[in-house]
């Protein structure tokens, strides 16, 4: 317990790790950049097998690549040989969004945790002279006086003579002429140059505050950043609005009011924009990500070091900083894992990952379905089978396990042979005759390129009560599904029961795009939702 935690004196509380009273070991796999590169294979596999060593229980990865053959893919050879020795391996997905297929730790024995928002905003609101209100956020430190308005000036307006309008808009370094800028608040353009460098770009020119606005694709995705001058970053149509009103009128004014620790906002929680999304590129059978959590300014114990910004400009230092990224959203999935293991320190990786995937949920706290950054509906390739539960997850009643075998025989159906099974496995592993990836017991069912019709088989695991389970399917458009039985009825703890789902392609009906539906097995006390994630070819 931490307690007094904040940034800047925002966001007052408690804090407290995820999984409380847990040892931390930490492995250092990134350098300073060498010829580009700054995290080396063999530092990588090197950390794994000293965790692996040490004994530990849960290992958070913070980091990864684009997508790659796994034989080919050192945080996909370390955690397969982390997972051998029962440890749970959970991943980021990566900061390349919102462009489909840019997902990377694609490995079926990783969980892999894409980023979305939380109810909690550190809110900063634009007041333009028209007396319009914009909700911004910020956790910049630094206000201007109160109920006073400044001119207000858009950066495309304020370049110098020789600088491109493009550079200008986004307030980047030597583009901004401060004979137009000082004395103003200045609206920059979010893209390419950091978030917090476009507020000191134009502080350098003199301005007294600024106004971040997003663009398209970042959509409704706005981040508390620790701005170095009076700051606000509003979204996408707020930011239309603001520019609107400086071109509707020759002497645009605005103020930009302090800082404030709002809980309860809604929509939340909603996809962060930067998330990496699917398909999975590799193997587009097993859908990535698996699930999604809180990666979007989160408060987090931070380095002295250096600054709040991560720049070279900024030589504040703080204890604890507003972070962003699924770096973020990874080790709070790690911290729920670690509580798992606690409660049931006899679970294999695929039944943890099994629980946390199978009792996520869809829905916002509006009870609509999550949204994209844009605020538009999200799907599977967003959130995975959903935004975390933990209350939920401890309960899961049936899982869906695999064992070191299945993982094996999940690399014999994408052609590997002996060699390239080496890097995973030294017991000289033979593959079976046949396998069909379709069966691999994943806790979803995606079907790539479905032709006419297929089969597919699950098996379940109870771990709960007694009790009977009868299926629920929403099916997806233009697909009919039929689940085979319907019912599923458990007598003990460890039995184990085996399913079947055809789907099949509907004359006329099916769009030759990926289309969405979901499977729930129901005793009506726990839910166990698959998401099924289907193409028609």
């Amino acid at each position: 317990m931490v307690p007094r935690a904040s940034v800047f004196g925002f966001g007052k509380g408690t804090a407290k790790g995820g999984s409380p009273r847990a040892r931390v070991a930490a492995y250092k796999v990134c350098w300073p950049p060498v010829s580009g590169n700054e995290c080396f294979d063999a530092d990588i596999l090197a950390a794994f097998d000293v965790a692996i060593q040490d004994g530990v229980d849960v290992l958070s990865v913070s980091l990864g690549g684009d997508s790659t053959a796994f034989f080919n893919d050192s945080v996909a050879i370390g955690s397969f040989h982390a997972i051998k020795h029962g440890i749970v391996v959970v991943c980021s997905a990566g900061n390349s969004g919102p462009a489909d297929g840019t997902v990377s730790n694609i490995a079926p024995w990783q969980i892999t945790v894409g980023a979305s928002t939380m109810d909690r905003e550190f809110r900063s609101v634009v007041v333009l002279g028209n007396n319009m209100h914009y909700k911004g956020q910020s956790l910049s430190s630094k206000v201007l006086p109160d109920k006073k308005f400044f001119p207000l000036l858009s950066a495309a307006d304020a370049k110098l003579a020789n600088a491109s309008i493009q550079n200008a808009t986004l307030c980047q370094a030597g583009a901004l002429d401060p004979k137009k800028v000082t004395g103003k608040i200045l609206v920059c353009l979010r893209g390419k140059n950091a978030r917090v460098d476009k507020g000191q770009q134009a502080a350098l020119a003199g301005a007294v505050g600024m106004i971040l606005a997003n663009d398209f694709l970042t959509g409704n995705e706005i981040i508390a950043d620790a701005h170095l001058l009076p700051a606000s970053h509003i979204n996408y149509t707020d930011g239309l609005a603001v520019f609107a009103y400086i071109n509707s009128t020759k002497n645009p004014m605005a103020r930009i009011m302090p800082v404030t620790t709002l809980i309860g906002t809604k929509p939340a929680p909603f996809m962060a924009a930067f998330s990496s999304k699917g398909p999975n590129t590799i193997t587009p059978e097993i859908l990535k990500p698996d699930i999604t959590a809180p990666g979007v300014s989160v408060i987090a114990a931070y380095t002295e070091a250096e600054g709040p910004t991560n720049e070279d400009f900024d030589k504040r230092r703080v204890q604890f900083n507003s972070v962003s990224g699924t770096s973020m959203s990874c080790p709070h999935v790690s911290g729920i894992v670690g509580l798992l293991k606690t409660r049931y320190p006899n679970w294999s990786p695929a039944a943890i990952k099994s629980a946390i995937m199978t009792s996520a949920t869809t829905l916002d706290n509006a009870n609509e379905r999550i949204l994209n950054a844009s605020y538009i509906k999200a799907g599977p390739f967003s959130y995975g089978s959903g935004h975390i539960q933990p209350n939920l997850a401890v309960d899961p009643g049936l899982v869906y396990d695999l064992s070191t075998k299945d993982y094996l025989n999940f690399l014999c159906t994408l052609g590997y042979n002996d060699t390239l099974i080496s890097a995973f496995s030294q017991d000289n592993y033979k593959c079976p005759g046949s396998i069909n990836l379709a069966n691999f017991n994943y806790p979803s069912i995606t079907i790539p390129n479905l032709v006419g019709s297929i089969t597919v088989t699950r098996t379940v695991k109870n771990v709960g009560t007694p009790g009977t389970y009868r299926a629920q399917v929403q099916k997806p458009v233009g697909i009919s599904v039929k689940v085979k039985p319907k019912k599923l009825k458990f007598k003990k703890v460890g039995e184990e029961k085996t399913f079947i789902v055809s789907l099949k392609v509907k004359k006329g009906e099916a769009i030759k795009e990926y289309v969405y539906g979901q499977l729930v097995w129901s005793d009506h006390v726990h839910y166990v939702r698959s998401p099924i994630v289907v193409k028609a070819v």
